[in-house]
């Protein structure tokens, strides 16, 4: 190649695959990626009426708003950071330029086990509610495990293949979502049997003894907005989409949570939306529907019920997949992770790697499944809501919250050694605030966790616990312990923690 030839060629990105080639994701796409993850209408049906049922608290509406300031005073100094850090590894590049490399490698498996968690968990739903749809519909007996296997095999083909057609998919799905909720609030403050009332947003029916409880649910609905950064790689100006994509979404998030949330309350009833929740559930929500805009509109909601479920499904296997790719180009992990398909420069191996630990996870659960004795009064069918969505997403939303506070820390400590142009507000305040705003929020989940899982304040602690906190805490632990071995046994590539690679190999 020529001294000209070499100059106009186009850059390459630290995949090998030409850096412009992969920058296709702009604000709308990478909002898009985020709000899919939190899935609108599935936090609508599962979400909130279960911390309505749980809970006993009318304030839930407002809890979102509360928490939506959290998080929006989090993304001031997590977003100021992304404009000096790109890297797909997010979290773990952080921390580890934030508080050190041998923390930023315990934030990396933490990272990595709470989005497996929450990707894989969703499985159980998701398969769940297309087992029960299709036999519901057409008499067809299908086991969820069967529903989970198909689920996984898109969700793969999505994964391998240019990041760009995943968020067009979303977005698609994520419109539809928004548009049934919407529809829902409307006819709830139309129909609203006790008129427009405000309680679910008057302070005093939230700060009660209940509040850890309704923070702790509620914090999972917005779980997936920090992962703008891990698509920092593959945005057309990453200096500014990352931080515009999270603030907007943030604030989508925690307006439409609030608004739909307060809607179901008038739509039933604040007086009844408790009681209507514990006795019906999801079903709360599409029984409204049928009810009032006919069974087609309720159809309709359960089909996009599905929908919601897949849009979070392909969007955290897209943050696992990232996640195992930078930690493959950089060593930390094995090197092959790092490889990437030429024709599209998504993160091959990572994706194939993601969809393997489901189908092995899933398969555990089936084999568990079939002897499995449900508690009095339940069916048997609700195994995989009951243990693996229930066990593997709050587990994950902990872990999630922990890498949050934790990155909180990073932010000061990344401005503290670098001349920024970012003031002391991004820089040191809202990044101190946000770590203790969310460390008390983590607090709670921990207090909490029983609850979370069982959804009966009453029942006492069970051996899962103590094991599933475990499993997201106890990896960062290894992570510290492997990154200090690789700073004396491999001190060229623990110097590249964090920080990218130049090339990764490509596959065809």
């Amino acid at each position: 190649m020529t001294s000209t030839q070499a100059a106009s060629a186009p850059a390459a990105s630290a995949t090998g695959v030409p850096a412009e080639s992969r920058r296709r994701l702009g604000v709308p796409a990478v909002t898009v990626m985020i709000i899919a993850a939190s899935a609108p209408l599935t936090v609508l049906a599962g979400g909130v009426t279960t911390a309505f049922a749980v809970t006993g608290v009318i304030g839930v509406p407002l809890s979102y708003l509360l928490l939506g300031v959290v998080l929006a005073v989090f993304a001031v100094g997590y977003a100021a950071m992304s404009r000096y850090v790109v890297n797909a590894g997010a979290f773990y590049a952080y921390v580890a330029q934030g508080l050190g490399r041998p923390l930023g490698v315990g934030a990396s498996l933490v990272a990595l086990v709470s989005y497996n968690a929450m990707q894989i968990g969703i499985y159980g739903l998701f398969g769940f509610t297309v087992s029960s749809q299709l036999s519901t519909w057409f008499g067809i007996t299908v086991p969820w495990w069967v529903a989970v296997l198909v689920g996984i095999v898109v969700v793969g083909v999505l994964g391998v293949n240019r990041v760009d057609l995943s968020a067009k998919v979303l977005g698609v799905l994520v419109a539809l979502e928004f548009v049934v909720v919407i529809v829902f609030d409307v006819a709830s403050f139309v129909v609203a049997p006790e008129g427009q009332s405000v309680a679910a947003l008057d302070p005093a029916n939230l700060f009660v003894p209940g509040i850890g409880a309704v923070l702790a649910f509620g914090i999972a609905a917005f779980m997936g907005f920090e992962s703008a950064a891990i698509y920092g790689e593959e945005s057309k100006d990453p200096k500014r989409t990352v931080a515009r994509a999270t603030y907007l979404a943030v604030g989508i998030i925690a307006i439409f949570y609030m608004i739909s949330s307060w809607a179901l309350t008038v739509g039933i009833g604040p007086s009844a939306v408790i009681g209507e929740s514990a006795t019906q559930g999801p079903d709360l929500v599409f029984g409204f529907l049928s009810a009032h805009l006919g069974q087609i509109v309720a159809d309709l909601g359960h089909v996009l019920f599905i929908t919601s479920l897949f849009a979070a499904l392909v969007s955290f296997h897209n943050a696992v997949a990232r996640y195992f790719y930078s930690l493959g180009r950089e060593g930390v992990l094995p090197a092959a992770l790092g490889r990437v398909r030429a024709r599209s420069g998504a993160p091959m191996v990572g994706s194939l790697t993601q969809s393997v630990l489901a189908v092995i996870v899933i398969a555990a659960f089936a084999v568990a499944g079939a002897s499995w004795v449900p508690p009095e009064g339940l069916p048997v069918e609700l195994f995989p809501v009951l243990t693996l969505f229930s066990w593997l997403t709050n587990a994950g939303a902990l872990g999630l919250v922990l890498l949050m506070a934790v990155v909180s820390v990073a932010v000061i400590g990344f401005f503290r050694r670098r001349a920024a142009d970012a003031g002391i507000w991004a820089r040191v305040v809202a990044p101190a605030l946000a770590a203790l705003a969310l460390t008390t929020v983590l607090v709670l989940i921990i207090v909490n966790f029983n609850v979370l899982l069982t959804s009966d304040p009453t029942a006492p602690p069970t051996a899962t616990t103590f094991i599933l906190p475990a499993i997201v805490i106890v990896p960062g632990f290894v992570g510290i312990v492997w990154g200090l071995v690789l700073r004396r046994r491999r001190p060229r590539l623990y110097a590249q923690i964090g920080h990218g690679a130049e090339k990764a190999p490509l596959e065809p």
